[in-house]
């Protein structure tokens, strides 16, 4: 995701290291790399150049000030380098932002109108929200307005099925007529949110865009969100300024942009409309719907990670008293290949591997192999487990037997080198654990031992390096100063 994005301002950041100032000729230099990639990731060509100017101008600005306050008072230098990318990532937020997530909700029923072109996600979208809502105390009628897309209704069906929602459909009613009888029944059964899921259009319809204004004449929705596929750039964005000069929407959902490597919709259509981004769909699963953070976004494609964005998303999914017996048990080392099931689950259900790292700092700057990063080694992994027996799982020391590894390989099409190298991985982070509950982390019992990566993901735990003693660490200083004093004399 935003691989597109982030490079040029990697390459940006690596132009400006060793620069004594910011001027006006290494700016330029850098702000090409940014250039190209926000053309090559789809940027609307006005957006690129009035975010090139801002930053340009801002970054010529602050030539003094890196001269002048070199130094903070912690003695940190900071580098001209680090104020470009700091007026780099002020900038993205200012395009993105300022946003408000909120929904007008105050009627009853309010009503959702979702509009969008076809493909771009509105049916799932409608259900992800609906799922929203439902967490926040409310009760969702959804409305089954797409009437053209074949299994478009199955689809919202099966999703309301899902939800516990109720959804409402006539068949062969007109979608208008469909939509006004949907807001009766809502206030006859209690319900106080109604969305309307309407259908898709190819392009700019004449026909069916005077659909979407009835609707939106007769029923008078508090809120209407363009679905906008974030995979087909600068498109959408012009097609979502059309659709806003007829409905005059009140924000935007972007979708798949898990999917995306671009990401430009998201950086070009809140300039060119006027309108927020509310919300993002950055998965299929019903539970993965954002609301949107422009400082998140802006950090992810300069390589900040979103570590915010990440904490929530361990809220939504981890139960905090299950999690902190779980850690108790890690530290004593009772830590069981069903434990480690269930961690593998929690982690599929936050997303892709790729994007949970994706969102730690600095995560393209770690040279992680892309074999490391594939979703179907956690499946390899599972299947390893579940072909193993229930006494296996809790007790894995019987998996130092070759006859056991060898039948787990058959039942879960792995060779048993595979299964060999997951045991004694796990049996390596199983230790390392044990000795960090035993006090090892501390240095009782030496220094901090190597972390291997996940069991059955990562390389061999290095040895624990040893405690130096109060003697050792003086004359360890001691020569670490006539060193420096060394190079200050041989550069005079």
């Amino acid at each position: 995701m935003l691989e597109t994005l982030s490079k040029g301002f990697r390459a940006a950041r690596l132009k400006l290291q060793g620069k004594a100032e910011l001027t006006e000729d290494n700016i330029a230099d850098a702000l090409r790399d940014v250039r190209v990639s926000l053309l090559e990731a789809d940027v609307e060509l006005g957006v690129v150049k009035s975010f090139l100017g801002r930053v340009k101008e801002r970054a010529l600005g602050e030539v003094v000030h890196t001269k002048v306050k070199r130094k903070s008072p912690m003695g940190v230098t900071l580098a001209p380098g680090d104020w470009f990318v700091k007026i780099c990532h002020d900038e993205l937020q200012a395009l993105m932002g300022p946003v408000d997530t909120t929904l007008k909700l105050d009627k009853t029923p309010a009503i959702i109108m979702m509009v969008g072109l076809q493909g771009s996600g509105k049916t799932t979208t409608a259900g992800k929200l609906a799922r929203k809502l439902m967490k926040e105390g409310k009760k969702p009628l959804l409305v089954a307005g797409d009437i053209y897309r074949p299994a478009a209704v199955d689809q919202l069906t099966v999703l309301g099925r899902k939800l516990g929602v109720p959804v409402f459909s006539i068949k062969g009613m007109k979608p208008v007529q469909l939509c006004n009888l949907a807001v009766s029944q809502a206030k006859n059964v209690g319900r106080d949110v109604v969305i309307f899921d309407t259908a898709g259009r190819l392009a700019i319809d004449n026909e069916l865009m005077q659909e979407l204004v009835d609707i939106k004449d007769q029923t008078k929705p508090d809120n209407i969100l363009f679905v906008c596929d974030a995979m087909i750039g600068q498109d959408s964005v012009k097609t979502a300024a059309e659709f806003d000069k007829l409905l005059d929407f009140t924000g935007f959902v972007l979708t798949k942009l898990d999917g995306d490597a671009r990401g430009g919709a998201a950086l070009s259509i809140k300039e060119v409309t006027g309108k927020p981004i509310k919300f993002l769909g950055m998965g299929e699963g019903l539970g993965e719907l954002d609301e949107f953070r422009p400082q998140g976004l802006a950090d992810r494609i300069l390589g900040f990670g979103d570590v915010v964005g990440l904490v929530k998303d361990f809220e939504e999914h981890i139960d905090e008293e299950e999690a902190e017996a779980d850690a108790q048990k890690l530290l004593r080392g009772d830590f069981t290949f069903d434990d480690f099931l269930k961690q593998l689950e929690t982690v599929q259900k936050m997303g892709s591997l790729r994007s949970l790292m994706e969102r730690l700092p600095f995560f393209n700057d770690m040279q992680i192999p892309d074999e490391a990063l594939d979703d179907n080694e956690i499946t390899k992994v599972k299947a390893t487990i579940h072909s193993m027996t229930k006494q296996e799982r809790t007790h894995p020391d019987l998996l130092d037997d070759p006859s056991r590894r060898e039948r787990i390989a058959k039942g879960s099409g792995r060779s048993t080198e595979d299964v060999k190298a997951l045991y004694e991985r796990f049996l390596q982070a199983r230790t390392v654990m044990k000795q960090m509950g035993a006090g090892g982390l501390f240095g009782k019992g030496g220094g901090m031992p190597g972390m291997p990566g996940m069991p059955g993901m990562g390389g061999p735990t290095p040895n624990a390096p040893r405690q130096l003693s109060a003697q050792e660490k003086k004359a360890s200083r001691a020569k670490k100063k006539a060193a420096r004093k060394s190079r200050k004399k041989n550069r005079r």
